[in-house]
């Protein structure tokens, strides 16, 4: 719980556990690299404990996507404040401390039992995937690269692949099966594509784009920095040669000559990007071109 509230110190240790499923210590002179292989379940809390629905679950959530990518499935627990679901809720928080005889008499998992289960499935279930659910894995992946294809965008990596893989053995060993069959693949593609609907889903076009998760932002937003910052170099060069420009100044005329609306954050991060292009260095609110 409280996810989203760990130190940088503790996200980079889970790094590798979530990655290679190791630990690895050096502390007094000894160093070693432990086994790690356990699954993680987590919750984390947006900003400010409001879910903007205009911005991505990276900006939604403080934590790095080098984290968040390494979760096989992210489900969002939103509010809908929904007088239906507020009347199902405020049932259930009730019925934590007051039960009708109707439903004591009612018959219940026995949590032993279930745990008893799960512990069995886990320690000598080992399923193995057959020639037909191999099969099934490589369309899979086939078909989730060719959603981004049409748009110049990867819609999956070989950590998605991975991701059903595991799914699938996971709930062939739910049913104590020793193989992986096709029912299975199918099941954990879509268990797949309902968290991406969720999770991985543009603001801005309403479209699933896996490159949130992967990179922090979406292939559309990419898209967009490039061309504004293209637009303030072009302004920039328009401006012949010019030893330093006025930070204010540039932005001002930046906002004019654009076509849509230009914040400063947007201004600041165009000329971050120039800055990485070696076009030009910004110090003390001045900009200095770079000579080429």
């Amino acid at each position: 719980d409280e996810f989203d509230k760990m130190n940088d110190s503790t996200r980079s240790v889970l790094h590798e556990v979530m990655e290679q499923q190791t630990l690895s210590i050096a502390k007094a002179g000894i160093i070693c690299s432990l086994n790690a292989r356990t699954s993680i379940l987590a919750a984390a809390n947006p900003v400010e404990s409001q879910w903007n629905k205009n911005k991505t679950i990276t900006e939604n959530i403080q934590l790095p996507h080098t984290l968040l990518s390494r979760f096989d499935l992210i489900f969002l627990l939103l509010d809908p404040q929904d007088e239906l679901f507020d009347r199902r809720l405020a049932t259930h928080l009730v019925s934590l401390y007051f039960r009708s005889r109707e439903e004591e008499e009612e018959e219940n998992l026995d949590m032993n039992i279930l745990k008893d289960y799960l512990t069995y499935a886990k320690a000598f279930i080992h399923p193995k995937i057959g020639e037909e659910a191999g099969q099934a894995f490589i369309q899979a992946y086939v078909e989730m690269r060719k959603v981004g294809s049409s748009r110049g965008q990867v819609s999956a990596y070989p950590r998605q692949l991975e991701s059903l893989i595991r799914l699938a053995e996971a709930h062939a060993r739910m049913r104590l099966s020793e193989t992986v069959d096709v029912a299975d693949v199918e099941e954990a593609r879509r268990l797949y594509k309902e968290a991406l609907k969720q999770a991985a889903v543009d603001p801005s076009t309403g479209k699933i784009d896996i490159t949130i998760l992967t990179t922090g932002i979406s292939g559309a937003a990419r898209k967009r920095k490039a061309e504004l910052a293209t637009a303030l170099k072009k302004l920039i060069q328009a401006k012949g040669k010019v030893p330093t420009l006025k930070h204010q100044k540039l932005y001002e005329d930046f906002r004019e000559s654009s076509d849509v609306p230009i914040t400063k954050e947007m201004f600041d991060d165009a000329l971050r990007d120039l800055q990485d292009e070696d076009f030009l260095i910004v110090t003390n609110k001045v900009i200095r071109l770079c000579s080429t």
